[in-house]
């Protein structure tokens, strides 16, 4: 009987080091994982500071919208002491050729990192001003809600955006700046044409241009103007045969 008091005594003596040895394991493993969790934190805040002090040489951006790379445009924004407006040899800025090429994303990115709209290039086209006459729609509406378009920065011909959009036939874009409410719309070019007059006399008399007519009389376009030559854009529509367009700025 003794014999096995002391066998049972000895078992559980030695499940108690098993458990002893399982726990100092156990803590081992734990502080192995917590130790290595911690390098791998400190490595990741590490980069990303690395990342944040990171400085680019001068032309980055541009090369990097040039060839319409996202990733490298957001990385280029994130060093703060860029010069974001730098020009190429045309004058063009980075957020001028991204509108230029419709590069959504990137023109969004440039103009929330305070890209300026309204910088011009050699020929006087400004990011703002080449949305509104190419019809780049989207990026147009952004600049509006994000940024200040100075409505006295005039292209080469002293017209303002809503002047070529409506001469191209871009209706949507046209839209667009009406509703905004900032553009003048009976504004005169060196040609003392306004959006209505030049949607009129420079264009084919067709669908899209009687819409666009349509919506600037709408928005209160003065149809008693008259260019340097002293025409009125319902002279034009007679001159040019513009049967539709005679009806619409007879009513």
């Amino acid at each position: 009987m003794k014999k096995i008091v002391v066998l049972v005594t000895f078992l559980l003596a030695l499940s108690g080091c098993q458990k002893v040895v399982d726990n100092n394991d156990s803590s081992k493993t734990t502080s192995s994982s917590s130790y290595s969790e911690k390098q791998k934190q400190s490595k990741i805040t590490k980069e990303s500071q690395e990342e944040k002090m990171k400085t680019y040489p001068a032309e980055s951006l541009l090369k990097a919208v040039e060839t319409k790379d996202l990733n490298e445009v957001n990385a280029i924004l994130k060093d703060k002491s860029y010069k974001i407006d730098e020009q190429n040899d045309q004058g063009e800025t980075p957020l001028f050729i991204a509108t230029h090429d419709n590069q959504v994303d990137i023109a969004k990115a440039l103009i929330m990192a305070g890209a300026d709209v309204n910088v011009q290039d050699h020929i006087q086209d400004s990011p703002y001003l080449y949305a509104g006459a190419q019809g780049k729609t989207e990026i147009l509406k952004f600049m509006i809600q994000n940024a200040k378009p100075d409505q006295k920065v005039y292209n080469r011909y002293g017209g303002n955006t809503l002047i070529p959009a409506a001469e191209k036939g871009h209706l949507e874009t046209v839209k667009v700046l009406l509703a905004d409410g900032s553009v003048d719309i009976d504004h005169q070019n060196k040609f003392g044409y306004t959006a209505l007059i030049e949607a009129v006399a420079l264009r084919d008399g067709s669908k899209v241009y009687q819409d666009i007519v349509k919506e600037l009389l709408q928005y209160g376009a003065n149809k008693t103007l008259r260019d340097n030559d002293g025409k009125t854009a319902a002279d034009y529509a007679r001159e040019l045969g513009y049967v539709e367009l005679q009806k619409i700025l007879k009513d």
